[in-house]
């Protein structure tokens, strides 16, 4: 499989990951990391939580990153 982003500027890189958000594949260049909190434990007692590690392409990546500052009303 090849690079989505990089097949849209007329090269071919191999992917290494899939985007979590869209499905497009990503080579090492455009692969972004992010991390997302996993709850895990049981329905009784106070439940655990872990950092787990998501792929995303750039798009994505910037549609899912905080607003840099949000407007004022």
């Amino acid at each position: 499989m090849h690079c989505l982003d990089c097949r849209t500027t007329g090269t071919n890189s191999t992917t290494v990951g899939v985007c979590q958000g869209c499905g497009a594949g990503v080579c090492a260049a455009h692969a972004r990391i992010a991390t997302r909190s996993v709850r895990r434990g049981s329905l009784i007692g106070t439940p655990g939580e872990a950092e787990a590690r998501t792929v995303l392409c750039p798009v994505c990546a910037a549609a899912e990153a905080p607003a840099a500052s949000a407007p004022t009303p």
